[in-house]
């Protein structure tokens, strides 16, 4: 197998170990360090990094990570697999998205040893994780007020990325372009293939997001030969891509009454939402775009005018096949006699 190096810790074939990628100090001279899980089997095969909070503020990638490291039947047949629970170590300290700099870990990339500290943070977790990889799953929610519905995005016009986000198993497929700076931008130029798996919301777990990412981590493990998993599925969820997806907003400023919710299909121009004055008074309806299935929603019941409020997506299948499949990852992770097994795997 070849030699894998990371912090200057030499790692065997066959080991199981945690290593601390060591970070920039704090003021209090604390020192402070990303910390890293790497299990590795004898037989040569794929790498794959899973990272999370990239964004300080998202946490369910976090527990997501957690599970899996804490998981019994993940064993590796081949290949390495490299787990990294929190890379914005600093913004999950200020629960913050940002970095102390104010600037988006997300956009820093690929980032300079002699840059920002966001740029820095950016060159150590490229070179230091990614570099070593041929796949990667990173691991993020909606903002702050505001959830995603369990959904992949990544380059699906790649057929190895849009094999990926197929097995992974979420019904939702975002084709989406890369962004200047993004950890997906400047792990697709390093030659890894990558995918983005958005669910939930800033600073909140999601029980079925985060069974979900586990499920999806271990379908893809299982899809590139990593591990030997059987398919337990009793109702096989289909995947759809969209390739568009809008945002509906606020016309008016006010108190928020929603209509619909996550997965919901809708027609154009069927209301989502009303906004209205604090004695009842209706100002303005919000209504949709487009006919397709929403995949994100702001939370908070308050409304600015031109707020962001819900994020249709929409498909050329039919909707409503759409929407039945969302029903059916929602009752296999999340069945009324739960058995308690919180990792969905």
């Amino acid at each position: 197998m070849k030699e894998l190096v990371i912090a200057g810790q030499n790692i065997a074939p066959g080991s199981r170990i945690q290593i601390n990628v060591p970070g920039i100090r704090l003021y209090t001279d604390t020192d402070i360090s990303m910390p890293v899980s790497v299990i590795r089997a004898k037989k040569n095969g794929p790498t794959v990094f899973v990272s999370a909070a990239v964004h300080g503020d998202e946490l369910n990638g976090i527990e997501i990570i957690r599970r899996l490291i804490q998981l019994k039947s993940l064993r590796i047949n081949c290949g390495t697999l490299i787990l990294v629970p929190i890379v914005n170590i600093y913004g999950v300290l200020n629960q913050s998205r940002y970095m102390p700099d104010r600037r988006d870990l997300n956009r820093c990339f690929p980032g300079s040893p002699k840059g920002s500290l966001a740029g820095r943070v950016a060159d150590t977790f490229l070179s230091e994780i990614v570099n070593h990889c041929d796949y990667g799953i990173d691991l993020h929610t909606g903002a702050i007020h505001r959830s995603n519905l369990p959904q992949i995005r990544a380059d699906l016009e790649d057929p190895g990325t849009l094999s990926l986000a197929e097995a992974f198993g979420v019904p939702v497929l975002l084709n989406s372009n890369l962004r200047d700076g993004s950890l997906r931008q400047a792990a697709v130029e390093s030659g890894t293939k990558i995918l983005l798996y958005e669910a939930g919301q800033a600073l909140r777990f999601d029980e079925l997001s985060i069974r979900a990412g586990v499920k999806g981590i271990m379908n893809v493990l299982s899809h590139i030969g990593m591990i030997n998993r059987k398919n337990t599925a009793k109702k096989p969820i289909q995947r759809f891509v969209a390739n568009n997806s809008v945002w509906c907003r606020a016309n008016e400023s006010g108190i928020v009454n929603n209509l619909k919710n996550l997965g919901d299909q809708v027609q154009k121009g069927e209301a989502l939402a009303t906004i209205g004055g604090p004695f009842g008074e209706v100002f303005d309806t919000v209504k949709s775009s487009r006919a397709g299935i929403i995949i994100g929603k702001q939370n908070i019941p308050l409304a600015q005018e031109g707020d962001a409020m819900f994020h249709i997506a929409y498909f050329s299948e039919p909707d409503e096949e759409i929407a039945e499949n969302i029903e059916k990852m929602q009752d296999s992770l999340l069945p009324d006699n739960d058995s308690k097994d919180l990792y969905g795997a």
